[in-house]
């Protein structure tokens, strides 16, 4: 016969517990998964875009199309043939884009200042034609999936308007520029830039 005295029993009982705790405890570990997962997601969210026009560098022959009168019901476009030429700025934090093109429409030079704030992972840009001499109000956006989005609300014909610029179609010898207005809201939008830029080799 097997005696259990009480000294006995209370030492099993404490070395079970003992072991008990050392055990993971599975809601716990799949918390902490989790959480590591939702960092990362954001981690990956919120990607550094301060080379996302790293692309662009360089010199560009630039076919552009513009209507004469948006937001009138005007279908004229002329047409302009030039060259654009991008430099990098801080590293690439910040570019410089001159547009220099010729049509029937006559001679337009262009320049924008791109920025990139690292605290919104945004760019602005800023654009300015030899015509006024001074920048007007920035257009703020992003790249996502390769394709620029940038918007911003000006005034034209002493009405308020959006204003949408679009990169697209960007490979590593040519993009496409599109600017489009909004006198409603952002309901519906009529284009009224579109450029076609093609690398000069060499």
């Amino acid at each position: 016969m097997v005696i259990i005295t009480f000294k006995y029993l209370h030492m099993c009982i404490l070395t079970l517990g003992l072991i008990a705790s050392l055990q993971p405890m599975p809601a716990l570990a799949q918390s902490k998964t989790n959480s590591n997962t939702t960092t990362s997601e954001q981690t990956l969210k919120q990607r550094d875009g301060q080379h996302d026009f790293d692309f662009e560098i360089g010199t560009w022959k630039t076919h552009l199309r513009r209507l004469l009168r948006p937001l009138t019901g005007s279908t004229t476009w002329v047409e302009y043939e030039g060259t654009t030429v991008v430099r990098k700025v801080w590293n690439g934090r910040a570019n410089l884009v001159e547009l220099v093109a010729d049509g029937p429409a006559g001679h337009f030079e262009g320049l924008n200042l791109r920025l990139y704030n690292p605290e919104s992972r945004q760019w602005s840009l800023n654009f300015a034609n030899s015509s006024g001499g001074t920048l007007g109000v920035p257009a703020i956006g992003e790249f996502k999936n390769g394709r620029g989005v940038f918007y911003d609300q000006e005034t034209l014909n002493g009405r308020t308007i959006f204003v949408r610029f679009v990169i697209s179609d960007i490979t590593p010898n040519s993009c496409r520029f599109e600017q489009a207005f909004s006198d409603d809201g952002g309901k519906t939008w009529e284009v009224n830039w579109i450029a076609v830029d093609t690398r000069v080799k060499g």
